[in-house]
């Protein structure tokens, strides 16, 4: 965790040492740079496919994790913008329940591609709250079975990729005249993802998961 914090600190550094001089807090860009927690649910919510008997009380859980990230946002109007975000977030999913310990999936990479609508309510401070919404669709790779779905037979693991929404609120804090500022922010996402399990050629277990995590961030902005 510390060096992703300290990647986050250095992407910060990169964000405002950029063209010092034409940094405005009314400008139309700003870059943010954040360290992120990217908390997911991971519950299993439905079952299309079982070959191998699951516990009547198998459940699943997808772990968090910290990572930097990055937001680009375009000011149409001093309180409207529109922000786009860049990370791949790591994750493993293991059992509880009937499952309690199992590991099931690792090396899990996601790509969430979100585009957020943003409203910022002009306080008449330094202190800018806002709020957003708009459409995501998360890109899934590199998953891999964990070591309990292999002593079942599981030989590769499939992670749907999907679309959804996400919820957004937050504050800018201004720090400066020079465009620099302080900005919190958390996003809720909602969105699915289905879980295919094959044993060679044929699909063994096949579940349907609920992710909707939670995506709360910290860090410095640069507005130019």
């Amino acid at each position: 965790m510390r060096k992703l914090l300290t990647a986050s600190a250095a992407m910060a550094a990169a964000a405002i040492s950029m063209p010092a001089l034409a940094g405005s807090p009314t400008g139309n860009i700003q870059v943010k740079a954040f360290a992120t927690g990217v908390l997911p649910d991971g519950k299993i919510t439905s079952v299309t496919t079982d070959r191998i008997g699951l516990p009547a009380t198998a459940q699943t859980k997808a772990s968090d994790t910290v990572v930097p990230t990055v937001a680009i946002e375009y000011f149409v109007s001093p309180s409207f913008s529109v922000e786009t975000i860049c990370c791949v977030t790591p994750h493993s999913v293991t059992g509880q329940g009937g499952l309690n310990g199992a590991k099931l999936i690792k090396n899990a990479v996601i790509l969430p591609a979100t585009i957020t609508a943003k409203y910022h309510l002009d306080t008449g401070t330094a202190i800018k709250p806002y709020v957003g919404a708009g459409p995501a669709h998360f890109f899934i790779f590199s998953e891999d079975v964990d070591s309990s779905a292999a002593a079942l037979g599981a030989n590769s693991v499939n992670l749907s990729n999907d679309w959804g929404v996400a919820l957004q609120a937050g504050v800018d804090v201004k720090l400066n005249e020079r465009g620099l500022g302080l900005s919190i922010d958390a996003k809720r996402y909602f969105i699915d993802t289905t879980a295919t399990f094959r044993a060679g050629n044929i699909t063994a277990l096949q579940t349907r998961h609920k992710l909707d995590p939670w995506v709360v961030s910290g860090g410095l902005a640069y507005r130019f």
